[in-house]
């Protein structure tokens, strides 16, 4: 790992890279970039968002694991989130339009039209309850969520989420950095793959 390189990134790609390097489950690395988050003094309720989003990406146990290690490092004494399906739905329903834009009615279809729950689910666990909380905007959060994917290479669900990342305010330029961070943990090869993709979605 490149001590000097992570030490100089921002957090608004510092997120991405730790987002990554949690689900890939390199725990040395992870908790070298922990450590620089410490030392740098980054916003702790920024990070925990970050990794707390990764459950509906990678599972559960892969969530589980990095919060438990993050634990560690910060104390997070925030509250949780009263659980309130009204307005999961609402907040839910708005975030997706703000990913998905005019596709939004054409997704819930073809969700709906191989599974009703999974189509719920996805408005009010993904994009109301986990998405819509606090912390971290839907930019931020985008942003994550395209490193996620392309770590983890689901190329539809990547391709949907990179035009999601640029409706969320994020640039080409930025996804691409993002992306290439992946060779401060040894991915070169999955950076090349989501760039690739990058390329391949806005040509």
């Amino acid at each position: 790992m490149d001590q000097p390189k992570i030490k100089n990134l921002k957090l608004n790609f510092f997120l991405p890279l730790l987002s990554a390097t949690a689900v890939l489950r390199k725990e040395k690395y992870f908790r070298v970039l922990l450590q620089s988050a410490v030392d740098k003094d980054f916003n702790s309720k920024k990070i925990y968002e970050a990794l707390l989003q990764t459950y509906l990406f990678a599972g559960f146990p892969s969530a589980l694991l990095s919060l438990k290690i993050f634990n560690e490092y910060f104390s997070n004494k925030d509250q949780n989130e009263k659980y309130n399906l009204k307005e999961f739905t609402l907040r839910g329903i708005v975030n997706c339009k703000k990913v998905y834009g005019v596709k939004y009615d054409k997704l819930i279809s073809k969700v709906s039209s191989f599974s009703p729950d999974l189509s719920e689910w996805l408005i009010v666990e993904g994009y109301g309850k986990t998405l819509g909380r606090k912390s971290l905007s839907m930019k931020e959060r985008e942003l994550c969520i395209v490193s996620i994917l392309t770590a983890l290479k689901f190329e539809d669900q990547l391709i949907s989420h990179i035009r999601g990342a640029i409706r969320c305010g994020n640039s080409k330029e930025e996804i691409e950095k993002s992306l290439r961070n992946f060779g401060l943990i040894g991915e070169n090869k999955i950076a090349k793959w989501g760039i690739e993709i990058l390329y391949k979605t806005y040509a």
